[in-house]
């Protein structure tokens, strides 16, 4: 089966209504009522949250597949640490082989660890754990370095059982909500009216989206123009260095965005599109016409064990709103007895 296809027809599914729904919206009902159900008992005090010694914040969606949130908790490690605070982050790992808590470092396996998580590792500079136990993940990293003074959690806003102090929640401007169906017939884990409750919504690529609410809501783009080799990724060019037959590849919750952003750059190549958490294969890629291959990072960190001089690496980073970090601020200062404050 080509890469790329099973993605394809859930986005016909959950991005449009097919015949298919009228078998899969009353799953999608009792979805959205043992959601709603979940959350109100943490509410009401039926199920606990665990509160940690220092604030946390969490960087989810309501959504399934990618809205950007790796790149916006990148941002907010580096924020935090220019405001003099010292971030650790934790992740599910999701793509990743780990089940108990884990640390992540520069040179872990994607398979192990996941892709994302070692993406953040290697560009925040903070200490990055992983485990399907957000809770345990998270004190075992403070255990491990009791110097964090606030923690960023990468996805996990439907995780109730971890306490935070900061929840953003990213929408990806594009795709917005789909067909604004709950799971299995819509990609929606929670309703719309979810955001209402969050501290900010970011809305990657540009607040297009009818939908989101206007309070609190600020716009993120990826920006970033330079290549690097992902043999020798000291050495950087420019799109207009590149020459020849080009191949493009996207294995995010969003490929066309990658794709968009190549394009913006006035580069002219064939696009490959594959799932979410792709685990390349060096077939995968033997493209044999090419004469540069182009990926986003965190595909990257997946196919270096068997890349050549063709493969180039498109580096970006968030650009937010002004006054979005002077929120994360503001709320953390307001939780009076905590390190934050």
């Amino acid at each position: 089966m080509t890469p790329g296809k099973p993605a394809r027809r859930l986005e016909k599914i959950w991005y449009g209504l097919t015949p298919l729904h009228a078998l899969l919206l009353p799953p999608a009902i009792l979805f959205r009522l043992a959601a709603m159900l979940r959350r109100a008992f943490y509410r009401v005090g039926l199920l606990h949250s665990v509160r940690l010694a220092v604030p946390v914040i969490v960087v989810g969606n309501i959504s399934v597949g990618g809205t950007g949130k790796t790149p916006l908790v990148l941002w907010l490690a580096n924020f935090l640490r220019q405001q003099g605070r010292r971030p650790g982050i934790i992740s599910r790992g999701y793509g990743g082989s780990a089940a108990s808590p884990a640390e992540v470092g520069a040179d872990s396996d994607p398979a192990v660890v996941g892709d994302e998580p070692l993406l953040l590792a290697r560009k925040s500079g903070c200490p990055v754990w992983v485990g399907r136990d957000r809770v345990a993940a998270a004190e075992a990293l403070l255990r491990a370095h009791p110097e964090c003074d606030v923690l960023v959690s990468d996805d996990g806003l439907q995780h109730y059982r971890l306490g935070r102090d900061v929840e953003i929640a990213v929408v990806d401007g594009e795709r917005g909500f789909g067909n604004g169906l709950p799971l299995p017939a819509g990609p929606l884990r929670e309703s719309v009216s979810r955001l209402d409750s969050v501290d900010a919504v970011v809305v990657n690529g540009g607040g297009r989206n009818a939908g989101v609410p206007a309070k609190n809501t600020f716009d993120m783009l990826l920006a970033g123009r330079l290549f690097y080799n992902l043999r020798n990724p000291a050495q950087r060019i420019e799109p207009s260095d590149l020459r020849g037959k080009l191949h493009a590849v996207a294995g995010i919750g969003n490929p066309r965005r990658f794709f968009d952003l190549l394009r913006g750059s006035g580069l002219d190549f064939e696009a490959h599109a594959f799932p979410d958490h792709c685990a390349y294969r060096a077939q995968d890629l033997d493209y044999a016409d090419a004469d540069a291959i182009l990926m986003t990072e965190k595909d990257a960190v997946k196919c270096a064990g068997f890349a050549d001089e063709r493969f180039w690496v498109l580096a970006v980073e968030a650009v937010l709103a002004p006054g979005f970090g002077e929120l994360i601020l503001q709320k953390l200062r307001k939780n009076n007895g905590r390190q934050a404050a």
